[in-house]
């Protein structure tokens, strides 16, 4: 079960890989389709976010971060 951090309200757009960023923000790269490369990483927006150990973050349906417990040990 997912809960969530942060309110964002980044509105998505197709053929992008959105993430939350080493510095806590929400960052986009293009995605790599047959022969035509990805990156060029850009902001998309100040989260602020500090991240805790044993958690997966990610930006969910509604464009903002949340984030899961990692099931680790099974």
């Amino acid at each position: 079960m997912a809960e969530k951090v942060k309110t964002v309200g980044v509105s998505k757009q197709s053929g992008f890989l959105y993430y939350l960023g080493k510095d806590g923000n929400v960052w986009r790269s293009k995605m790599a389709r047959a022969g035509k490369g990805g990156g060029n990483a850009e902001k998309v927006a100040n989260a602020g976010v500090s991240r805790q150990s044993g958690y997966l973050y990610f930006i969910d349906k509604d464009g903002d971060v949340s984030r899961a417990k990692m099931a680790r040990g099974r």
